[in-house]
This record gives structure tokens, sequence and C-alpha cells, in this order.
């Protein structure tokens, strides 16, 4: 990801921001020296981190929501108070020892620090050297780190629940469908060991039935569901050598099995599909399993 667009001329820009109080002025230095530079790091993290669950029609409406967002915070980018909030994190939260001093007090609250200023301070705390020596890596704080964190941070939190949105509403086929994502899932990091579409869900149904298996006490604490859930099981055992496939047909064929209503055997079946559906589109999405 390049920082060529995010230059110390941008990094100087968000400091004069901050310390303007005319609003005409605010919005000519973001429109001429900060804009496109959050423009481009929206773009580069969206892309780079393939963050490309969103509700929103193009990549541009989510860049603009994102640098609303950057632009609310814009206010919080300060040196001295950045590393009051570090010092503090490190000695108080971190080693748990005292600390007295206050670094926003020894810069006056100057918005922009050097490294010597970061040094002399540091040079004159009472602390550990175990302590001191995490205090001697700190350095002024960059813009581009601070907003890069920040919108990595929102895009996670908003890609998460987007996701979460759409396992619980789509149907796995449709996931599995989407060309916004790369399913090829290659065995052995060949691209000529490719596995098919019923391989790779021959693959994951092994696997899942034997993960409900080896945890079916702990998915289903209750004996009587852990019985109805692992006679369901069973039909993935002999998926092979099943011939009925009618729902009504393959309700019976589990109270066969286990003296159950057909409203409890839905409940456990319901809650065994979203176990298979999250796992399916987690190894669909990643190229391996896990539950």
């Amino acid at each position: 990801m390049s920082k060529n667009y995010f230059t110390q001329e941008t990094e100087d820009a968000i400091v004069a921001y901050n310390l303007s109080e005319d609003f005409n002025e605010k919005s000519r230095i973001y429109n001429d020296r900060i804009h496109y530079a959050f423009f481009k790091l929206t773009q580069n993290i969206i892309h780079t981190f393939k963050f490309y669950y969103t509700e929103v029609e193009n990549i541009e409406d989510l860049q603009h929501e994102i640098m609303i967002f950057l632009l609310s915070k814009i206010h919080l980018y300060h040196h001295s108070r950045s590393i009051q909030d570090r010092l503090e994190k490190i000695i108080i939260k971190e080693f748990k020892e005292k600390y007295t001093l206050n670094f926003t007090n020894y810069t006056n609250d100057s918005p922009t620090v050097t490294q010597s200023q970061i040094d002399q301070f540091i040079s004159k705390l009472n602390v550990s050297e175990k302590c001191m020596d995490k205090l001697k890596k700190l350095t002024p704080p960059k813009a581009y780190s601070y907003f890069g964190t920040i919108t990595k941070r929102w895009l996670i939190l908003y890609n998460d629940n987007n996701y979460k949105k759409r396992v619980n509403s789509v149907p796995v086929s449709t996931i599995e469908e989407d060309n916004g994502h790369s399913y090829v899932i290659e065995e052995n990091n060949s691209p000529s060991d490719k596995l098919s579409h019923n391989d790779k869900i021959s693959l994951f149904t092994d696997l899942y039935v034997e993960y409900c298996t080896n945890n079916i006490y702990t998915l289903f604490p209750k004996e009587a569901d852990a019985k109805i859930a692992d006679a369901i099981l069973e039909l993935f055992r002999k998926r092979d050598n099943l011939e009925i496939f009618n729902k009504k047909a393959l309700y019976i064929y589990i109270r066969e099995m286990i003296d159950a209503k057909t409203p409890k055997i839905t409940k456990i079946a319901d809650r065994l599909y979203i176990i298979f559906k999250k796992g399916y589109i987690f190894y669909l999405e990643n190229g391996y399993i896990k539950f």
C-alpha cells in the first residue's frame, strides 16, 4: 500500500485544520490538502484487506461513509494528547506503576511534538527498567498510521455486521456463487488439484459430522436433545446409501430412531443447520475448515 498520497504536507494540513477556528478555512484545507489522501487511504484499505461486505451499491459510496467518519474524528489527532494517552497505557495499565508527570503540560498541549521532546520527558520519569525500555520506543504520532488504524477498525466492525446479516439471511448456495469473492479451494496448494463443488461439500460434510459427534454434549447439553441431534447426524453418515430425500419421509425416518415430536426435531435440526451453514461459508471464504 503506497503512502505517496499521504505525505508530510497531508500531516501538516491535518494539524492546520485542527488549529483553525474559521469554518471556511477548514473547508478549504480539507478540500485542497486532505480529501484526496483520505480517499486513497480508504480505497487502498478496502481493496487490500477485501472489505467487500457492504450495504451500499458501490465502493465509492462506502468510502464516502468512512471519510465522514474520519472527518468526525480528525480533531482527536493531537500529538501531545496521543503521547500522554500512550504513556498512561504503558505505565499505569500495562506495568501498574505510578505516573505523576503530564506530557501535555510539558509541551503546553502542542499539537505537534518532536522525538527529542519525547526522549527528554521520558528521561525524567522514575519507572522500572522494563517499563523504561518500552517507553523508549515511543515516537511522534503519524497521521497515516492513526487514520489507517481507525479506518480498519471501522471496516472490521462494518464488515462483520454485514457478514453476519448475510449468513443469517442468504442461502449457502447464493453466497457460494457470489462473484465478489474467490471460492476456489485448492488441495495441497496445487492449481491442478482443484476440488469440485461436490468434492468440497462431501469433504466438509464428513468433517462437520465428526465435529458435531465429538462435541455433541457440548452443543446439546440435554441428553434428549443430544439423542435427536445424533439421529439427524445419522442421516448424514448414511447419506450415500440413503434413497429418500422427501422431507416428510426423513422426519418419519428420524422418529423411527428416536421418540421425539416434530417441533422438537425441527428445533434441533435448525441448530445443526446454523452450525453447518456458518462453518461451510467460512470454508468457502478461507479455504480451510474451522468450527
